[in-house]
């Protein structure tokens, strides 16, 4: 099996042989410490990718940069075959680059209608006026295009929802601006079996419309049952690449690790990833 390969081997639609994004020499330092070594990464349409690695190994710090957060200090990138500067959060987001984070920045105090639209409200025509039936109906919408059915009332307030419901709400507002790719950290940490199942159909569902999918996970049985290629950062550089189709898991065990050169990274410098 070749490490080098980059077309999905997946269960959604086949990827177009045009990359949405491509990076290329990506590089990012905080002081002393390389959290990117040159890392090249392309993302397709209609792709999920499992983001892996050890902890510290740049995963978290690759997806910043990606989205604007924490732009790299040096390397190139490409969105849809042109040069773009992924120098802000604003700039990703308007080439179509959405990123739902870890702990989901979320308002438990609002309902569901509010927490996707929280900065985006619709307006009714005069000054802080919002069109709520506008904003509800549109709620609707994004949770119905996702298949999501757990969600009874949109007007629920979040702190009243399981965890997998969160995510769900979350997975939803980054849909509210029609992205073509989809950073997800750790979508399913701390989820129950039937909930992590939920979120790994709802990722199944990013990948029909054609968007590119980045998923950081520590639990590679889900990555394994999502995704269609993975990517193993370990130490800041890139790894390898796996056709989920054409590999194992002991194998992208082993490149986390470094067990497939022989020897095994035991100390892994702690680092802001």
């Amino acid at each position: 099996m070749s490490q080098s390969q980059s077309t999905s081997a997946g269960a959604g639609p086949a990827p177009l042989s045009e990359p949405l994004l491509a990076l290329k020499g990506y590089s990012k330092s905080f002081g002393a410490v390389e959290a990117l070594k040159d890392v090249d990464f392309e993302v397709r349409p209609g792709e999920v990718i499992g983001l892996l690695g050890d902890n510290g190994a740049g995963k978290s710090t690759l997806v910043k940069a990606i989205a604007g957060v924490q732009p790299a200090d040096s390397g190139e990138a490409e969105f849809e075959g042109r040069h773009v500067s992924l120098s802000s959060p604003q700039a990703a987001s308007r080439l179509g680059i959405a990123t739902v984070y870890q702990d989901l920045a979320l308002c438990e105090n609002l309902d569901v209608v509010a927490n996707l639209f929280l900065g985006q409200e619709v307006s009714d025509g005069g000054p802080g006026v919002l069109d709520e039936t506008a904003m509800e109906h549109r709620s609707l919408e994004l949770l119905g295009m996702l298949g999501v059915t757990t969600i009874t009332s949109v007007r629920t307030a979040v702190e009243r929802l399981s965890g997998g419901q969160r995510q769900a709400v979350a997975m939803a507002r980054s849909m509210l601006g029609e992205p073509k790719i989809v950073l997800l950290d750790e979508p399913t940490a701390a989820l129950g079996v039937v909930q992590t199942r939920q979120i790994l159909e709802l990722i199944g569902r990013l990948r029909e419309r054609g968007l590119g999918v980045v998923v950081i996970s520590h639990n590679l049985a889900d990555v394994f049952q999502v995704a269609d290629r993975v990517a193993v950062l370990r130490l800041g550089r890139m790894a390898a690449n796996f056709e989920i189709a054409e590999s194992s898991q002991e194998e992208v065990v082993a490149a986390i690790t470094g067990a497939e050169f022989g020897t095994e990274d035991r100390d892994t410098e702690e680092s802001p990833l």
